[in-house]
């Protein structure tokens, strides 16, 4: 598997540049086509005693607020990416989430970080992290905070041993196969030598891939395995914690295991999730 396109996702209430220099970055590594798209929804929450010529008003205001923000972002993208027939710009006006996952189909990995304080939580103006995993059908990759320049030299899989793990092994190859040294990191969630052979079977798949792996058992000791995955990774100095996304959906209610919600609220690391 190669990285061919790379889309990332723009929010409309934070500088673009930021982001799109990451991944840029990481298109440029992979030789990949980058796509940016900037999505975002007028907000329809009224009082209901106002009337329906001042519903119409407002939502014609904020939609022209949305455009505006929108074609400073694309301005943006253009300054960053210049003359270059391998990036492409797409808007909408539309729910940020569902937006990226349409347009993902034109991608191999999506790329998307930490919302703008003021719009955390409000799914009209940024994606919610948890849908979008689950509705991607393509690796996310949540940059950290500080967006770090991607080096990718050590790898964390945080491994158990299901769908969603498998899959976030296999999506992640080309950063895996890049890397330096790969840990995969196993819970023992299901007991010691259990966790021991599907690490070694994880191991010996990856090596036979490239990758220069190697397994380790995580100790928990008393903590959640979400904290023992982030203080593992931090032990070993990762630039990349690769995990899969587990969790189920009701409507635009999403619930996550422990370890997920962990990784999705960690922002020092970069962070490959996979459903």
């Amino acid at each position: 598997m190669i990285y061919t396109t790379i889309l990332v996702q723009l929010d409309v209430d934070a500088p673009a540049t930021p982001r799109l220099i990451f991944a840029h970055q990481v298109a440029r590594k992979f030789e990949a086509n980058l796509i940016a798209v900037a999505a975002a929804e007028p907000s329809t929450r009224v009082s209901p005693s106002e009337s329906s010529p001042a519903v119409a008003d407002m939502l014609r205001q904020r939609t022209l607020e949305i455009e505006d923000r929108v074609s400073k972002l694309k301005e943006e993208f253009l300054a960053v990416v210049g003359e270059n027939e391998h990036a492409s710009w797409r808007a909408e006006l539309d729910d940020p989430t569902r937006a990226v996952a349409l347009h993902a189909r034109a991608a191999d990995l999506v790329i998307t970080g930490a919302p703008a304080a003021a719009a955390a939580g409000d799914f009209q103006r940024t994606v919610d992290p948890g849908a979008l995993v689950l509705s991607a059908g393509r690796p996310v990759l949540f940059a950290a905070d500080d967006l770090a320049t991607f080096k990718g030299e050590r790898i964390m899989v945080a491994w158990k041993d299901c769908r969603e793990a498998r899959r976030a092994v296999v999506d992640a190859m080309p950063f895996l196969c890049n890397a330096k040294e790969v840990t995969v990191f196993n819970a023992a969630e299901e007991g010691t030598l259990v966790a021991r052979d599907g690490a070694a079977d994880v191991v010996r798949f990856l090596m036979r891939h490239g990758v220069k792996a190697r397994s380790q058992l995580l100790e928990s000791e008393g903590s959640s395995v979400g904290d023992s995955i982030i203080a593992g990774a931090d032990r070993i100095g990762a630039d990349l914690i690769v995990a899969g996304g587990y969790g189920h959906s009701r409507f635009r209610e999403w619930a996550f295991g422990g370890a997920t919600r962990s990784l999705l609220g960690s922002g020092s690391f970069h962070r490959l999730l996979s459903n």
